[in-house]
């Protein structure tokens, strides 16, 4: 337990929360550690049965948060408040005395428990702000990578050779994305890594970083099957392997980074189709079943889009014919499926928290110098 005087209550707050620096200073900590340390001091106040105490912690602690997520909107900040939020919520479990969590303890865990108040209340607030500031960095993360992900996905020519065929009758289009953006699959899978290496330094738990990691390849899926949809020069043979092989790069580092049932890589399947239509042969009957067995990620006006769009790469190619665009509508008329032409960018997932109580014992919580929380006394 922390103990300290009713004088110092804003300054704990300030220190710990609305002043604390997340370079220089919080990188160093254990990860949770401000979490941690509201929680010690929570439970002096719950030991002292001091119910003014517990509110003023509680609603303090949780304003303060929240001010600071409004003065500095960057994903960092919303990256460690996240990890910090959820920590104090599974603190608040894990304590609580209910079976249900205290079964994980170890026994000198389990007497920890609170004895005075059920704080069941502050759990569902301390939820509510988690989902807030889990959307808010969903909205940080897309603004970063949104602009990256058609150069990187579709512009970008990373097989040497094949690429380079234009499609026949096409003039030699002005890019909208030239290629000294910058935007390479590299610099996404790059942008990935830090997204990732942040969220798990801070303390975010490996089921939150899974969700935030499968929204990520949502978007990129929306925006470059979107693309798609929209550009001419963009529906060719050629470009259906340039897809593939970039999704292929993205499945690799869910591979390197063990994330293959976080549903990151299903969220893929629209735009891993909608690259084999534009590889698949689209001449006979056969091949209309075929791309209606294949295509079940795609709506029907997705798949009929894609093959009036298509552009055959050199002369030995034609166009995809009228009566083979009819056939394979007429094989798809009875899907029941939405009329919507191109995916939804901003949806954001519903997100969970499942509970995961801590291994830290809290009587090894050291409190750094750096911190200058001297007025605290350990109890």
């Amino acid at each position: 337990m922390l103990e300290y005087r009713r004088e110092d209550e804003n300054k704990l707050f300030k220190i710990l929360i609305t002043e604390l620096k997340l370079r220089g200073v919080a990188v160093n900590l254990i990860p949770g550690l401000p979490a941690y340390i509201l929680f010690m001091c929570l439970r002096h106040a719950d030991y002292a049965n001091d119910d003014q105490r517990v509110s003023t912690l509680m609603n303090s602690s949780i304003n303060a948060i929240k001010s600071v997520l409004k003065k500095r909107g960057d994903f960092e900040t919303f990256s460690f408040w996240l990890a910090n939020t959820c920590r104090f919520l599974h603190c608040l479990k894990q304590y609580s005395g209910e079976e249900g969590y205290t079964k994980h303890n170890t026994p000198r865990q389990n007497e920890h428990c609170l004895s005075n108040f059920d704080l069941s209340e502050y759990c569902q607030v301390l939820s509510d702000l988690a989902i807030q500031i889990y959307q808010q960095l969903i909205r940080v993360i897309d603004n970063i990578i949104h602009p990256m992900i058609a150069p990187a996905m579709l512009e970008q020519e990373t097989i040497q050779g094949v690429m380079g065929v234009k499609p026949t009758g096409m003039r030699k289009r002005t890019s909208s994305f030239p290629e000294d953006s910058g935007h390479s699959l590299e610099s996404i899978l790059k942008q990935l890594d830090v997204f990732y290496y942040t969220l798990l330094q801070h303390g975010n738990d490996t089921e939150l970083v899974r969700q935030v990691i499968k929204q990520q390849f949502y978007l990129i899926c929306c925006v470059t099957l979107n693309n798609l949809l929209l550009r001419k020069d963009m529906c060719s043979w050629s470009k259906g392997l340039q897809i593939r092989y970039n999704v292929c790069q993205l499945e690799e580092w869910l591979l390197d980074k063990d994330l293959q049932g976080s549903g990151a890589r299903e969220s893929l399947e629209p735009l891993i189709q909608a690259a084999q239509l534009l590889q698949i042969k689209k001449k006979s009957q056969d091949d209309a079943d075929a791309i209606c067995t294949m295509c079940t990620a795609l709506t029907t006006q997705q798949i009929v889009k894609i093959l009036s769009l298509y552009t055959p790469v050199n002369e030995f190619e034609e166009r995809v014919s009228i009566s083979f665009i009819k056939s394979v509508q007429n094989l798809l008329k009875d899907r029941k499926e939405s009329s919507q032409l191109l995916m939804d960018a901003k949806i954001i997932f519903s997100v969970t928290f499942p509970f995961n109580p801590s291994s830290v014992a809290l009587e090894t919580i050291q409190l750094p110098s750096s911190l200058n929380l001297s007025f605290l006394t350990r109890v």
